[in-house]
């Protein structure tokens, strides 16, 4: 009877919970300089289970979801790079009742954008680039966001 209940509680566990299990439909993930000049002032991607491609709009992000045209499919290459977000999408950020977190670009320090959609769930934020104004859990996401952008652009 224990184990019944306990393997109840897990499935229940497992089924309630709002936290990604697996890749999701998609990220969208990028980053914006306000006080910049140039294309990588901008740049925004969208990462799906098959490929990997670039906004061509550029907008610089506001507080509702990102309105972009994922036009530019990018190489197989740059896909596998971006790839590891899924493994390192922080399920704590699901919970989250802000979507801003921290002060991005406050202090022409930029920011970064993330949007998560699996199913139902779609939510978005824009993260500060400041490690000390966000969460700590978020801390390694904002550092691993960042590199795959840096490595994508190489």
């Amino acid at each position: 009877m224990k184990k019944i209940f306990l393997f109840s509680l897990v499935i229940c566990a497992i089924s309630c919970s709002k936290e990604p299990q697996g890749n999701g439909d998609y990220i969208i993930f990028g980053h914006f300089y306000g006080e910049c000049f140039g294309e990588a002032c901008i740049e925004v991607f969208k990462l799906d289970s098959e490929k990997l491609t670039e906004d061509i709009n550029d907008f610089y992000p506001n507080s509702n979801f990102y309105d972009g045209a994922f036009e530019t499919p990018l190489s197989q290459e740059k896909f596998e790079i971006a790839e590891i977000l899924w493994e390192t999408f922080p399920d704590n950020l699901l919970n989250e009742s802000e979507t801003t977190l921290g002060q991005p670009d406050a202090g022409d320090w930029g920011g970064l954008y993330v949007e998560y959609k699996k199913g139902d769930v779609r939510d978005f934020w824009l993260i500060d680039q400041t490690a000390e104004n966000i969460p700590s859990y978020l801390i390694p996401f904002q550092k691993r966001v960042n590199d795959v952008i840096r490595e994508i652009n190489n």
